[in-house]
């Protein structure tokens, strides 16, 4: 008999311990801003049923800081997907008010986060990459992420987690990049038996820009196997998603993605765990 899903509160417990990294800030084009020394510490209290986030941050040239926040159940803008990836953010976008999210990937003893902030504007503000191994352990070495890195077709399945937590929903996915030119990259995409989604990008710097749908995507790409993928400047009336990626090895990689619909709601959180061909 197939075990019951794990709740929501027990998949935030998979990212329980001390984590050890560093909060690195960045322009939406790929400048590394500041990278300051991090530990996040998740500890659970009163046998399992809250938990006490610990943050503390060591920026050059000024005093660490320390933000100590307790909790024993989750806000309306966060879920957390089977593995213990999760995200957190604005449930709804307004063009009057900052708009943005967090997008968390866990591998074994490692994590990688990207935060997206839109400070009241359709174009991202800023991001923050947050690389994070427990502690004691040792990081595994990854380069910056490469379009070639990319190139080839990964398959794999995709989990869908709803915040109105109807049942998750699994698909087989496949996703080919190809080289089509200098400086392009084409990229065909299947979810389950859906029609594909083909889309072509330009390597313009650390970013591919995908300019032929009703809604532009930038994919930036970030030290540690990262990427991230947002609108380029958020159109009215379009539906729209941001997205974290992470090459974990040369052959496996995830990606978080946290969609929202055309008038600007929250609508799922889906992970894809996918492997090269």
């Amino acid at each position: 008999m197939a075990s019951a899903p794990l709740t929501q509160w027990q998949r935030l417990l998979k990212n329980q311990g001390t984590w050890s990294g560093s909060f690195t800030q960045m322009s939406p084009n790929g400048d590394v801003l500041q990278d300051t020394p991090s530990e996040v510490a998740l500890t659970p209290l009163n046998e399992g049923n809250t938990m006490r986030q610990t943050i503390r941050k060591r920026p050059a040239d000024q005093p660490p800081t320390e933000t100590v926040l307790e909790y024993s159940s989750l806000g309306r803008g966060v879920l957390f997907c089977e593995t213990g990836a999760f995200s957190q953010g604005s449930i709804q976008r307004s063009p009057v008010s900052e708009f943005g999210a967090e997008l968390g990937l866990i591998h074994g003893t490692e994590r990688l986060r990207v935060a997206l902030i839109f400070p009241k504007q359709p174009s991202l503000g800023n991001l923050t990459l947050i690389r994070e191994h427990l502690a004691e352990t040792e990081p595994a070495p990854r380069p910056e992420l490469t379009v070639d890195q990319l190139l080839g077709t990964w398959v794999g399945e995709a989990e869908t987690v709803f915040p109105d937590l109807q049942p998750p929903q699994t698909m087989a996915t496949r996703l080919e990049i190809r080289q089509a030119g200098p400086g392009t990259v084409s990229q065909t995409l299947t979810f389950g038996q859906s029609p594909a989604i083909q889309s072509q990008g330009q390597l313009v710097g650390s970013t591919l820009q995908f300019d032929q749908s009703k809604q532009p995507v930038t994919v930036l790409l970030l030290p540690g196997g990262g990427s991230a993928s947002f609108p380029t400047a958020i159109q009215p009336g379009q539906p729209f998603f941001l997205e974290a990626g992470w090459l974990v090895s040369p052959t496996l990689r995830q990606r978080l993605v946290r969609t929202y619909s055309a008038q600007g709601t929250w609508v799922s959180l889906t992970l894809v765990a996918e492997r090269k061909l």
